[in-house]
């Protein structure tokens, strides 16, 4: 299982903090640094062609939450020209994921569509999860030409959440079960858990005090859940890190076991201006005072980080 783990011990607001990563999952505390070196390809498979976004909903979410996220993904295809009166745009964000993809010699393309939503409400592996059970989740949905989700409602545990990370992005074995054929295939899935109630200041800042470091007010959340807007710009973070480096021999930068990829590379940045404990200058609601970077479908606004962009070699915020 690949996951990124970065935390920060902060002495003083003189003091800039270090941070630790671990493979593809974002950190609990984010911290600002530059990262002028160019993430090199190691030659691996990319995702490629069309991959439906399968969510896998585990434990107990409203209806109106799962369509944050749903919107959110299907935000992720959606022309930037046909949203050219609500720019910036979550498509016009995944762009840049699209840069890693020109520099490869068989320049494919990719394009996310949302495809099944399986509830699982009645938590049919319990309350408290492991991470070979995260990956048995993941393996509900269909393995072929997708990536599975597995998102976990705030009363769910799992293993090394809110201590050392939010969320995971990894490749699992395929089965016949998932429509994969061959012996050796793997399929690409995604964690993230909703911290509302267990570590919001960790996995749900700037939409939360922090929990460490320096400290200031909260941002209003843009679709008024602190835990969803929180799960977004996780989810956000390791699609980049999927579509970028899916199977752990893609785009990083780094040891294998410890690599910085598209979105973590560039952590705690949403906006121009962003340093440690100030998420950058953002756009502001005028009716809800929400702070986000970035347009959806359905008048949704989300907040998404930063990517490395490879064209540039730097961070690259929408705003």
């Amino acid at each position: 299982m690949a996951s990124l783990y970065f935390q920060f011990a902060l002495k003083s607001l003189l003091l800039v903090c270090l941070f630790h990563v671990s493979f593809a999952a974002r950190k609990l505390n984010e911290l600002v640094q530059d990262q002028p070196q160019l993430l090199r390809y190691h030659d691996g498979a990319l995702l490629y062609g069309k991959i439906s976004v399968n969510l896998i909903w585990y434990g107990n979410f409203k209806p109106s939450q799962r369509a944050i996220i749903s919107d959110f993904v299907t935000s992720l295809s959606v022309s930037p020209s046909s949203l050219k009166n609500s720019q910036p745009s979550v498509a016009k964000w995944w762009e840049t994921t699209e840069k890693y993809y020109h520099l490869t010699s068989k320049k494919n393309t990719l394009s996310l569509t949302l495809g099944k939503q399986i509830l699982d409400a009645k938590y049919s592996l319990g309350k408290s999860l492991t991470n070979k059970q995260i990956v048995e989740l993941a393996s509900k949905g269909d393995q072929k030409d997708a990536v599975n989700i597995v998102l976990t409602s705030s009363d769910v545990t799992v293993e090394g959440f809110c201590l050392n990370k939010c969320g995971t992005h990894g490749s699992a074995l395929g089965s016949k079960s998932g429509n994969i054929k061959s012996r050796n295939s793997r399929f690409a899935y995604i964690w993230v858990g909703n911290s509302e109630t267990q570590c919001p200041g960790y996995c749900a800042w700037p939409f939360h005090q922090p929990t460490y470091g320096p400290q200031s007010p909260p941002l209003v959340a843009p679709n008024n859940d602190v835990g969803l807007d929180g799960m977004v710009i996780n989810l956000a973070s390791l699609l980049a890190g999927t579509a970028t480096n899916p199977f752990g021999n893609g785009y990083f930068q780094g040891p294998k076991e410890a690599p910085l990829e598209a979105a973590s590379a560039c952590p705690g940045v949403y906006g121009k201006g962003a340093y440690p404990g100030y998420a950058g200058d953002l756009l502001v609601d005028s009716t809800t005072g929400a702070s986000y970077n970035a347009h959806g479908n359905n008048g949704r606004k989300y907040l998404v980080p930063a990517l490395y962009d490879p064209s540039t070699s730097a961070c690259s915020p929408l705003v």
